[in-house]
């Protein structure tokens, strides 16, 4: 990716891609790409990863609504790749019972964020999200 940071974002609804994306800019994310849906989204990180670590994204955004488990499934898959690089995966999901919260964190999401329908909710979530990129930056990273 040239060095620059950026976020990634694995989503298999366009619209909801853009709108998620246009809402993490306004509130001062580094630019975001989207990874496309969770096999393609699978395959992409998967090669970002094996290339130089001055490419890699910031922060991993899942936000996957095939079925309901379509985000524990996919944060699952790719933990060992994730953590193994240091890269922290953060979901966004409809509201969740605890249980369900809980199973996104063991399985290896770092936070988990609410996608709300109304329009304020969902700004204050994706400013959460940035507020969370930012705070955890690699200091080794300034500079790249």
């Amino acid at each position: 990716m040239n060095g620059m940071p950026y976020l990634a974002l694995v989503d298999d609804d366009q619209h909801s891609a853009h709108l998620l994306t246009r809402m993490l800019l306004a509130h001062g994310s580094p630019r975001v790409q989207h990874y496309g849906d969770a096999d393609d989204g699978r395959l992409m990180l998967t090669n970002v990863l094996a290339g130089s670590a001055a490419n890699w994204p910031g922060l991993l955004i899942v936000d996957l609504k095939a079925h309901s488990r379509a985000n524990l499934e996919f944060v699952s898959a790719i933990h060992p790749l994730a953590s193994s690089n240091g890269l922290a995966v953060v979901v966004m999901a409809p509201p969740l019972g605890r249980a369900d919260r809980e199973a996104l964190l063991e399985a290896g999401a770092s936070s988990v964020f609410v996608r709300h329908a109304e329009r304020d909710a969902y700004r204050r979530e994706a400013a959460g999200i940035v507020s969370f990129w930012a705070r955890s930056q690699r200091l080794d990273a300034v500079g790249m």
